[in-house]
Order: C-alpha cells, then sequence, then structure tokens
C-alpha cells in the first residue's frame, strides 16, 4: 500500500503510510476549514509542529495525550509540551531538533528547514520527511519564499511539496510557484489559503502562475477531507 496525504483544512495534514500516521499543525477545533473534530483522531503515531501559533499548534498537546503520539518539534517548543505535560520520551530526540537537523521514527527521516515567519517559542520551521518508499514530502510551514529552497531542493528529490499560497500572513501565489522552481518539486497541494477573509480564496492564481514559473510541477488542488495517493 503505498503513503497516502490526507488535509483537514489550512495548513493541517495527515500523512499516512502502512506502518504510521503523521499529522502536521493538527488544528482542528476552531478551523472553520476543518473536515472533523481533534476527538475523531485515535490513530496518530507523531505529531509534528511548524510553530506554535494557535491556528497551527491547534489540539496537539490533546491529541498527543490522548493517543500516545511522539512530538516532532524545535527544541524550544519541544520544552514548551513537556511543560503541558507531554512525557520527555515521547519528544522527539528527549529535547527536539533544530534546522538541518534530521531525526528519524519509524523507518521516516525528518528534516528540519527554515521558514520566514513569527513565533513566541524558537522560530518557525518546515520539514521534509523521507518516507519508507523514499518519497520526500515537503511541508514548508507558515512562510515566504526564500532562495535556500533551491539548495533543499538539490538535496532532497521532492515529490511534493505543501506550500501556502494565501498571501498576507505568508507567501502568496506568485512567490509559491516560484518556490516550486526552485524545489524542483514533481507535485505541489497548496494550503493555508481560504480559512480567512484576508486570504486568497482559491487556488487559481496559484495555477496561473505554476504554469509559467513551474511548468514541470503538477498542482494538486484538494479539498479539506480529501484524501490522495503519494
Amino acid at each position: 500500500m503505498s503513503a497516502r496525504l490526507k488535509w483537514h483544512g489550512h495548513a493541517n495534514f495527515e500523512i499516512i503510510t502502512p506502518e504510521t500516521n503523521i499529522l502536521i499543525d493538527p488544528w482542528f477545533d476552531g478551523n472553520p476549514a476543518a473536515d472533523c473534530s481533534s476527538s475523531d483522531m485515535d490513530k496518530v503515531d507523531l505529531v509534528a509542529i511548524t510553530h506554535d501559533h494557535g491556528d497551527h499548534l491547534g489540539q496537539a498537546v490533546d491529541i498527543c495525550k490522548n493517543t500516545g503520539a511522539h512530538v516532532a518539534a524545535q527544541v524550544e517548543l519541544g520544552g514548551w509540551f513537556r511543560k503541558q505535560g507531554v512525557a520527555q520520551e515521547k519528544i522527539l530526540n528527549g529535547i527536539g531538533f533544530n534546522i538541518g537537523g534530521t531525526v528519524e521514527f519509524k523507518g521516516i527521516k525528518i528534516t528540519m528547514t527554515q521558514a520566514f515567519h513569527s513565533c513566541t517559542a524558537g522560530t518557525p520551521v518546515g520539514f521534509i520527511f523521507t518516507l519508507e518508499d523514499g518519497k520526500c514530502v515537503y511541508h514548508a510551514g507558515d512562510t515566504s519564499v526564500f532562495s535556500s529552497m533551491q539548495l533543499w531542493g538539490e538535496m532532497f528529490d521532492i515529490h511534493t511539496a505543501i506550500l501556502p499560497t494565501g498571501g498576507v500572513f505568508t507567501m502568496d501565489s506568485p512567490q509559491a510557484a516560484l518556490a516550486c522552481k526552485l524545489l524542483g518539486c514533481k507535485k505541489v497541494v497548496p494550503m493555508h489559503w481560504g480559512t480567512f477573509p484576508a486570504l486568497e480564496q482559491d487556488t487559481q492564481e496559484f495555477e496561473r502562475r505554476l504554469k509559467v514559473a513551474a511548468p514541470g510541477t503538477e498542482l494538486i488542488s484538494m479539498s479539506s477531507g480529501q484524501e490522495i495517493s503519494l
């Protein structure tokens, strides 16, 4: 069975492999785009958090406590999770890890990348997941485009990039299209759009920009609750 990707709205994604379920930025409750509630998440092995804004941190602590999931987070945010009652042995690397670092969890390699945004604990990050079958999935977190994306694209054969396209708080469609060119990704899934009135409300502009900037990248425009094969 191949790995699958499911969108729960906004930046909330689930990577499902034959052995492992990973939740990224699990904002369910209060998320107008969510397809379900956090209490529906009964099979979670790992929760990965890009930064501590409420629309990304979401219900991560409760999910970890209810399911016994581990946490992938930067060191400072890992310390915050411990203060909320998540056991230290449930934090990857005991204390978390940092940008440029790679940790392994159940045969999946997780590399932390930089992201340009804001937060309270540590700094915002993204993640590159190298799955058991070798496919690489990049969740950029909240960020603008940055030139080092080209370096990550050279180091990793990125199959699917999950990029924000909504603008205002993150990069917009033109920047995201350029990011695809820098990353050299085979496919792209737009996120962080439509949730709030200030954001771009669809992916049509991104589609137009992508055809010019990175025509070799396939656009996968998902709807909340949709699941695709990787």
